[in-house]
């Protein structure tokens, strides 16, 4: 019996249906309990990947099965990227499909087993997977706005097979399975059962040491969690809304605890780089103080400035350019890529504009004469990748203010900047 006691309370209950045995006995027991018991909503959702000709069948035979247990279905298809891995692009499309499909605090069923979790942790092995790699995968995790649950991982396959057969179940087998040039498929159809002759226990016993890696996984989170506490103290400029960390606090940790609190820092925000690139985090922190270093990632980039690290994404990574008239002061701009800028204060006359630096600006300061707009930036610690896209507003070509620096502005007239939102964060 499945313990479903915890998910009681989402408001919706879908299921990963894919055909084959494991999601099939996953959807006859979801089905069963429902029927038995109050539960939310309960549907299911195929992903059709279109990679082969034999998967044209498996969405009426999915429509077949659900309407057989009174289970509303959704088919829905995807284009898998080209890449390197056949295996993770369709993988990559699928939980895409799942995450947008999710509603706030609504719960995805998937069918992963015990023998799931020992092949996986078999084959993180052999690509040199660190231990966030090689933990277990979690009963459950954050998918999109709602939750990914996986509620038979202490079952292994053989059970499952067995349900079904008790049960009648009638499920489709993918042929790609039986394919051994890819690596999963080899492990399952070659490896595993030969270490099963060998080791009858082999799948517990490697299911259990997935379980005792995600433990000391956990324990290296909460250090990590104790080590970025104090580095996120005192953000400057909160108006940018740009995470940043303390680079002389990181720098004051052995370099096997700077790599695991900025793993727990970049993975709610990017892809973890693997071992090779690593060496872009010693480039970045070695570099010269008055260098501009960056840290390019999978999806965005670390930089430097001011003696903090900034992660960037999204818009942060296309400069603005060019000038935008502004006609009518007494609404908000929208800035293309650049988010809005509104004025507070006064009324100003004559022809407005906002453009970007070019270099060489000079500012009338209120109370301290003209100053050359780079020391101003300066003096304020304006971080080099925020220099180039700060609105700067013009009157008849006269520079008058400066975005969000109060002190580059007349006292009762402001400029103030929204900036564009950062993408903080993976589905």
């Amino acid at each position: 019996m499945l313990n479903l006691t915890p998910w009681l309370n989402a408001p919706a209950w879908y299921v990963a249906f894919s055909g084959g045995l494991d999601s099939t006995v996953l959807l006859h027991q979801l089905a069963n309990y429902s029927r038995n018991h109050s539960t939310p909503p309960l549907r299911a959702i195929h992903v059709h990947h279109g990679l082969q000709a034999a998967a044209d069948a498996w969405p009426d035979h999915c429509r077949a099965v659900c309407a057989a247990l009174g289970v509303e279905l959704e088919v829905i298809p995807v284009q898998v990227a080209p890449g390197a891995s056949l295996e993770q692009a369709a993988r990559n499309a699928r939980y895409d499909a799942f995450a947008k499909r999710l509603g706030a605090g609504a719960v995805l069923f998937t069918g992963q087993h015990r023998d799931d979790q020992a092949e996986t942790l078999l084959f993180r092995l052999l690509r040199g997977a660190g231990l966030r790699g090689l933990s277990a995968m979690p009963e459950h995790r954050v998918l999109g706005q709602g939750s990914l649950v996986r509620p038979m991982l202490g079952l292994s396959r053989q059970q499952l097979q067995a349900y079904a057969d008790a049960h009648g179940l009638v499920w489709v087998d993918d042929p790609s399975n039986d394919d051994t040039a890819f690596a999963r498929n080899f492990l399952r159809g070659e490896v595993l059962p030969l270490l099963r002759g060998r080791w009858p226990q082999v799948d517990a016993k490697l299911a259990r040491s997935a379980e005792h890696l995600g433990e000391a996984l956990g324990l290296l989170e909460e250090l990590a969690a104790s080590d970025l506490a104090p580095a996120c103290d005192n953000a400057p400029l909160p108006w940018l809304g740009l995470a940043s960390l303390d680079l002389a606090v990181l720098k004051a940790l052995s370099p096997a605890r700077q790599r695991n609190a900025l793993q727990a820092w970049l993975s709610r925000r990017t892809r973890l780089p693997d071992s090779r690139h690593w060496a872009g985090w010693d480039d970045l922190r070695d570099a010269a103080g008055d260098a501009c270093p960056l840290w390019r990632l999978t999806d965005g980039q670390v930089q430097r400035g001011h003696g903090r690290i900034w992660w960037l994404d999204g818009q942060w990574l296309e400069a603005p350019t060019g000038q935008l008239a502004w006609s009518n002061p007494a609404l908000p701009l929208a800035l293309p890529g650049n988010g809005q800028v509104w004025l507070a204060g006064c009324a100003v006359g004559g022809s407005l504009h906002i453009a970007y630096r070019q270099g060489g600006e000079v500012l009338d300061v209120p109370g301290r004469g003209r100053r050359d707009l780079k020391r101003l930036l300066n003096e304020a610690q304006i971080p080099h990748f925020v220099r180039q896209r700060l609105p700067l507003l013009y009157r008849d070509g006269q520079l008058l203010a400066v975005a969000n620096l109060p002190a580059c502005s007349a006292a009762d007239r402001q400029l103030h900047w929204q900036p564009p939102t950062n993408v903080q964060g993976l589905s």
